[in-house]
């Protein structure tokens, strides 16, 4: 890997990011404050494609969403994990993505069950910024702990 900067824009503020080239077809991404992430193809190891990064958005925002509603109800110390499922088209697109919250809910009644899904759902509705930038150009279906929604 040669060195590299990233350059200085003039509009840089809370909310940007960059990349800047560290090798053939890799790039360093940045945020403002300072957080970096390896970007390039399936065969750089250590990087993430921006494929991967997209789906990696979503399922960070569904789950950063639906966070506090999830502790209220299950405690502090829930186990949250979520995945984004999909691969691109032929045409170089995203269709579908299949988000896939895994949390334990089997200490509640299948209606408690059913109502807290229900909820979690609705916060990333409302919440996911990520998701609600990409309604009607990409096919989301979210499923908590093997509940539709």
């Amino acid at each position: 890997m040669t060195e590299h900067a990233h350059a200085v824009g003039e509009r840089i503020g809370p909310g940007s990011v960059s990349v800047t080239r560290t090798g053939t077809r890799t790039y360093e991404g940045l945020n403002e404050r300072g957080s970096t992430v390896l970007i390039g193809p399936v065969d750089a190891p250590g990087h993430f494609t921006p494929g991967e990064l997209l789906k990696l958005a979503l399922a960070g925002c569904a789950g950063m969403s639906a966070d506090s509603v999830a502790a209220r109800r299950l405690g502090n110390d829930v186990a949250i994990t979520v995945w984004a499922h999909g691969t691109s088209e032929d045409d170089n697109r995203y269709r579908e993505i299949d988000e896939e919250i895994i949390v334990d809910l089997s200490a509640l009644e299948p209606a408690e069950r059913e109502k807290l899904a229900g909820i979690m759902a609705r916060a990333i509705a409302k919440a996911c910024t990520v998701a609600r930038s990409v309604d009607g150009a990409i096919e989301l279906r979210t499923t908590i702990d093997g509940i539709e929604i």
